[in-house]
């Protein structure tokens, strides 16, 4: 496991170019979840004020975040539809408010809309996070071009509402590595030089689904590009152990464990003290 993980890192590309900083993802980096929401399905990562968001976006730093997402539209099975204004309204006073008070955080911005995204990287933020990987507004990846910004791709099948009725597959590997050839090939083809990949643990899949991507998410490395894993508290962890959200950091400290093994570059997590503590000791363990 060792030298596989070791070789992951050798051959996929782990820098990314934020606003002009060269940033190395080798040790993983750790993704701090902000939510500008009260429809997030982990009550504590909350946030309804940008005061709250401050105080949220100060915790990520101080347990060794490196990058806080900021999303204001929740992606979970049946969510409440946010128009296009309030979330933009949302967000943009969260970057600037963050940006000033932090300004060595590296902010993602968590949307599937273009019109967002550009007016959050105006506004301070450094890359684009969309669940969507651009099939839920046609404008994103030439708006992605046109920024110049690294722009995380996920793996889903139609949108949160329907998400859970497009989970049949023929062969689930095979079709997620052609839905990202075809992503990334367009994307390139736009100049868009920083890509990273999400599976989207949770997104268009069954809980069996999920714990087949992890077994084989190395098979992500035939495009050498970073890989985010996103596994914090969700239900295929606490489903499966008959627990709900509150119950499953360790749940979620076993797989982050796992997905760091398999070459995963960034962590995106609530719960960010343990995530780095993961990253730390795996990175130490693998170093010997």
């Amino acid at each position: 496991m060792e030298t596989m993980a070791k070789d992951t890192f050798l051959n996929r590309k782990t820098t990314l170019n934020l606003g002009g900083k060269l940033v190395d993802l080798r040790p993983p980096a750790v993704m701090g979840i902000l939510n500008l929401t009260t429809d997030s399905f982990y009550s504590k990562s909350r946030t309804a004020t940008v005061e709250q968001a401050l105080e949220r976006a100060e915790i990520i730093l101080k347990e060794g975040g490196q990058f806080i997402d900021i999303g204001a539209y929740s992606s979970r099975p049946g969510a409440a539809d946010v128009p296009a204004q309030e979330e933009k309204e949302k967000v943009v006073a969260a970057v600037e408010a963050i940006a000033a008070a932090f300004p060595e955080a590296l902010l993602s911005i968590d949307t599937f809309r273009a019109e967002v995204a550009k007016a959050a990287i105006e506004a301070g933020a450094h890359l684009i996070n969309d669940i969507s990987a651009g099939s839920m507004d046609e404008a994103m990846f030439e708006t992605v071009a046109e920024l110049g910004v690294p722009y995380i791709i996920m793996h889903m099948r139609g949108t949160p509402k329907t998400m859970q009725q497009n989970t049949s597959y023929q062969h689930l590997m095979p079709e997620m590595l052609d839905y990202f050839s075809d992503k990334v090939s367009r994307l390139k083809k736009l100049g868009v030089k920083d890509i990273i990949l999400d599976p989207g643990f949770g997104f268009a899949k069954t809980l069996d689904q999920n714990y087949l991507v992890m077994q084989r998410l190395q098979e992500l490395d035939i495009f050498e590009l970073p890989v985010l894993a996103g596994l914090s508290r969700k239900s295929m962890i606490y489903k499966f152990l008959g627990e709900g959200p509150e119950g499953a950091l360790n749940g979620t400290t076993v797989l982050n464990t796992m997905a760091l093994l398999k070459g995963a570059n960034i962590l995106r997590v609530h719960d960010v003290k343990a995530a780095a503590e993961c990253i730390a000791l795996v990175h130490k363990t693998l170093e010997q």
